[in-house]
């Protein structure tokens, strides 16, 4: 019957007219429309003859194919072709052709039949021709037709990073173009973004105040392997601003200079109406008149297919648009300073607010809270969302570990969705694999989505009650049933080549295919006559061999010998590429290598056949490759709730509330509970907008990195909906979160530590907003005392005459008397105690760590940190005489005047009487006795004010 089968076949090929051959992809001579193309077909430019020489039993299969490609949608071009970016011709961005048929000539088959089969074997040219109009066409190895493509020709690249910087780099898989506005529309700026690794279209337009600070803090988040601009932001060295901060803040990124006409904002347009998914498309209304984004995704999504050599499938790809005003902005120095991935000492240390948080058991789990943490929320009915998802996690423990458990079975389904959509121009064996093992994945995600929506069914929080009916979609059962259909019910995922190997051989059910069915006997018998080779040669040197597999030696023989010595003191001469480690060794055999070339060979068949399959299954994938989407969205956001609701349960954490006040009581730092491994000293922290600048003093390593450190990360942790170490909490929600920490000269800028302090706070004073949160953590400190305190003075009064909350630190005890003149100006203090030692003459400083009201009463701190190191005590004792005359000299007592102390009295009761109307959740008879306390508070001050005045008097 098979025979049979065979001859209509080749009846059928040997029939069919040839046509013209299809041009080449961007052919110079042709303009190809946006969204044409046409549906895979039949290719048979040059002959393709299968010769098959069958018997009884098949040991190879051997497949002659002819030397030139009869495949020509997207392949290299040719001397005649124009390349991409080619100075002398505009390529329409868009424009593509699907493969489509070409057969010049037509495809001849031979056969020779006789009673056994001995080899089946397949000698691969630079094609491979289908059998049917939906069969792939495969290449072994790919083919350079003439010239290869020179980007020097049309395209700048430079990177200044050395070796070893590059190679970090190279971790990232983001490409971002970026394109300016001219002329009246300059500074605002479009971006897009693309992760080779996940599916999905990032469109970002500035357009308001801080638009390059916004800009390069967004690069430093996305970590990009490669930033393409146009070649006229950096033409013979006059770059633009944006060219110049890009260079500077990013020297170890690849940068590429591209033809500013590809920065097409109509292509771009045309490119996400071909591309996004349907069910993504309401972007089109978003992005229609954001002109400079769009221009960057033309040349973005254009060069991706010249260096990928492949394009995305038609409305397949996932399209997203975020303005920069949709989470808070941290710059790239204060996530340093902050320790929010990467930790100062150690780059790979799990010290670091993500480390703390990390709990994930996924790739895109893992993603998604880094994405977070650097970009926090600002929308609060998101984060309450997020709140209450992980209250119900931590109150119902079966939910909890029963998402865990479902969760942590899942492969990263971004990059097999990254991978399902890209469609290669050139259709090699390898890809073919490729497209087989992601058929296998996504089996085996598919199946595990009726465990996870079976844990969701009984959840009561709105969040998870929204994923529960996202995963009850229809289409997830209609894409697992196709797939069933040609795919073995037992074939699923596993890990180990040998075992991988064997899944994707007989992934295709059996039947499907009448060659594919002759091509996996062949490699079974193939296979079995390697074990019996191996047997017999352990029958005929007495030794315990076995047979064993790796990726880049295929089969060979392994033996272990428990003494490490071999009997007769060497091994057979028949064993060849001998290796050993301890008391294993591995080698071979001319004969298995042999047949481990027909083992490659017969897999080469088995892979081109089953692609045939998958391909066919992948044309119906892409028809419901939104809930795939969908289901990415909701395995990563889960996976990042219960990492979150983990570290709840690791420490003592309460869930914030979100008023107009910072007030945090007893809070923690995160990062140092958990270097610690036990609690450290905990502090309140209040901020609010009648007391938005507050002044820390105290001793040297008294605490007040760490206090400061420990507000921010509290507001980080509260804005991406997790609780937060502490007993109570309220925050309110911040735009931006600046930090000025440490003191350390830049070398790569020639820049001293006071020019390094400067641009810090310029770019602070420059970017900051009514809803910023600041830590400046000393400040002046690079100069001469005189001019450090004015200058310092001078950026604090800019700052207190903001609604921003500023917590900031110092040794200038002059700037406390801020207080005197300010109304919204506190003062604090960290705490230290002075012990006597045993002989009652020497001082001991003991650092309590707590937060105090007030101003530090402490002097010469300096100089008592100065005594616990090495210097000679005349040294220490001459330095307090000086300080002590000094003092006399600079330091005087202030007073306020009872006006000022009237007013302050006024303004702190009218802000705290605000602050209850906008936020208090007290009973009645709660609130009146809260009332009467102000209004005795107030009296008080009032009646303080007076008595000063009268003495004065």
């Amino acid at each position: 019957m098979s025979i049979w089968f065979i001859f209509t076949v080749i009846i059928f090929r040997c029939v069919i007219k040839p046509c013209e051959s299809s041009q080449m992809f961007f052919s110079s001579t042709e303009e190809v429309t946006p969204g044409s193309g046409s549906e895979p077909g039949p290719s048979s430019s040059t002959p393709a003859p299968w010769r098959l020489n069958v018997s009884g039993r098949a040991d190879r299969i051997s497949s002659s194919v002819g030397s030139s490609g009869g495949f020509s949608y997207g392949r290299v071009p040719c001397e005649s072709s124009q390349m991409f970016f080619s100075s002398t011709e505009e390529v329409t961005p868009g424009s593509r052709s699907e493969p489509g048929p070409s057969s010049s000539t037509p495809a001849q088959w031979q056969m020779h039949i006789s009673g056994r089969a001995d080899r089946i074997s397949s000698s691969v040219g630079t094609s491979v021709h289908s059998s049917s109009s939906c069969t792939p066409h495969l290449k072994a190895t790919p083919a350079h037709h003439g010239r290869t493509p020179q980007r020097d020709l049309d395209m700048t690249t430079s990177s200044s990073a050395p070796a070893s910087a590059s190679a970090s780099a190279s971790a990232s898989s983001v490409i971002v173009a970026l394109v300016e506005g001219r002329g009246l529309a300059r500074g605002e700026i479009g971006m897009a973004s693309i992760n080779m690794k996940c599916p999905e279209l990032v469109l970002t337009q500035f357009a308001d105040t801080g638009t390059y600070a916004k800009v390069i803090t967004k690069l430093h988040t996305l970590m990009p392997l490669e930033i393409l601009m146009p070649d006229t932001a950096s033409v013979k060295g006059q770059g633009t601003k944006l060219y110049g901060l890009i260079t500077e803040n990013f020297p170890s990124v690849k940068f590429t200079a591209i033809l500013r006409k590809y920065f097409n904002e109509k292509k771009g347009l045309e490119y996400v109406q071909q591309l996004c998914v349907p069910e993504f498309s309401t972007v089109l209304m978003e992005v229609q008149t954001k002109y400079y984004c769009l221009a960057s995704a033309s040349a973005l999504l254009k060069y991706f297919e010249f260096v990928q050599n492949s394009i995305y499938a038609p409305k397949s790809l996932k399209v997203v648009f975020t303005g920069s005003e949709q989470t808070a902005m941290i710059d790239a120095i204060s996530a340093s300073n902050l320790e929010l991935v990467v930790n100062h000492r150690d780059h790979r240390s799990a010290h670091t607010l993500f480390g703390v948080l990390n709990y994930t058991k996924t790739a895109g789990g893992e993603r998604r809270l880094r994405s977070n943490i650097l970009e926090p929320l600002l929308d609060v009915v998101t984060i309450n969302s997020r709140l209450d998802t992980i209250e119900e996690l931590l109150q119902n423990e079966e939910l909890f570990f029963g998402l865990k458990n479902a969760i942590a079975h899942f492969l990263d389904i971004d990059e097999l969705l990254s991978a399902l959509v890209q469609v290669p121009k050139q259709e090699t064996v390898p890809m073919a694999e490729a497209k087989i093992t992601q058929i296998i994945k996504l089996k085996h995600i598919l199946e595990l989505v009726p465990s996870l929506k079976a844990m969701l069914q009984h959840s009561k929080t709105s969040l998870l009650e929204a994923y529960c009916t996202s995963l009850e979609d229809s289409r997830f059962n209609s894409i697992l049933d196709q797939i069933k259909s040609l795919i073995n019910d037992d074939t699923s995922y596993m890990k180990g080549s040998l075992t991988m190997r064997t899944q994707k051989c007989y992934a295709v059910r059996p039947n499907v295919s009448e060659f594919l069915d002759i091509a996996r006997r062949a490699y079974t018998e193939v296979v079995d006559d390697i074990a019996g080779l191996v047997t017999q040669l352990g029958e005929k040197y007495s030794l315990p061999l076995r047979t064993s597999f790796s990726n880049t030696r295929g089969f060979f023989i392994q033996m272990r010998l428990e003494g490490g010595v071999v009997p007769g003191g060497k091994l057979p001469e028949e064993f060849i590429k001998v290796t050993r480690q301890k008391n294993n060794y591995g080698f071979t055999t001319v004969d298995l290598m042999k047949m481990n070339d027909h083992c490659e060979e017969a897999l080469k068949d088995i892979f081109h056949m089953s692609y045939v399959v998958v391909s066919r299954l992948l044309s119906e994938v892409y028809e419901h490759i939104h809930c795939l989407y969908k289901l990415s969205d909701a395995v990563s956001m889960l996976d990042m709730l219960l990492s979150l609701a983990h570290a709840c349960t690791v420490s003592d954490y309460v869930r914030p509330e979100f008023t107009d006040t910072l007030a945090i009581k007893q809070g923690r730092h995160p990062i140092l509970e958990r270097i610690s491994g036990q609690q450290p000293i905990s502090n309140n922290i209040y901020i609010s907008e009648g007391s938005n600048f507050v002044i820390l003093t105290g001793p040297n390593m008294s605490g007040k990195s760490t206090y400061l450190k420990q507000a921010a990360l509290c507001q980080i942790m509260a804005q991406i909906g997790s609780f937060l170490p502490a007993e109570y909490a309220s925050v309110r929600i911040a735009d931006q979160i600046f930090t000025r920490i440490g003191v350390d000269d830049d070398f790569e800028t020639n820049s001293s530590t006071f020019m390094v302090e400067m641009k810090e706070v310029s770019y602070i004073i420059h970017n900051v907003s009514d809803k910023s949160l600041i830590i400046i953590d000393e400040l002046g400190r690079g100069t001469s005392p005189e001019e450090g305190i004015g200058i310092c003075h001078s950026i604090c009064e800019f700052l207190i005459n903001t609604k921003a909350f500023t917590l900031f630190a110092t040794h200038f005890l002059e700037l406390c008397q801020l207080k005197t003149l300010y109304p919204n100006v506190e003062n604090q203090h960290m705490q230290v105690q002075h012990v006597r030692a045993g002989d009652g003459r020497a001082e001991k400083v003991v650092y309590t760590y707590q937060l105090s009201q007030g101003q530090s009463e402490e002097r010469n701190y300096g100089i008592t940190a100065a005594e616990m190191t090495s210097l000679p005590p005349d040294i220490i004792q001459e330095a307090k005489t000086i300080s002590a005359k000094i003092s006399q000299k600079l330091w005087a007592q202030h007073h306020s005047d009872p006006a000022t102390v009237k007013q302050r009295a006024n303004y702190r009761l009218a802000t705290r009487l605000l602050q209850t109307a906008r936020n208090s959740r007290l009973d009645p008879e709660s609130l009146r006795h809260y009332l009467k306390g102000l209004k005795k508070q107030y009296e008080a001050e009032i009646q303080n004010a007076t008595e000063s005045a009268e003495i004065e008097e």
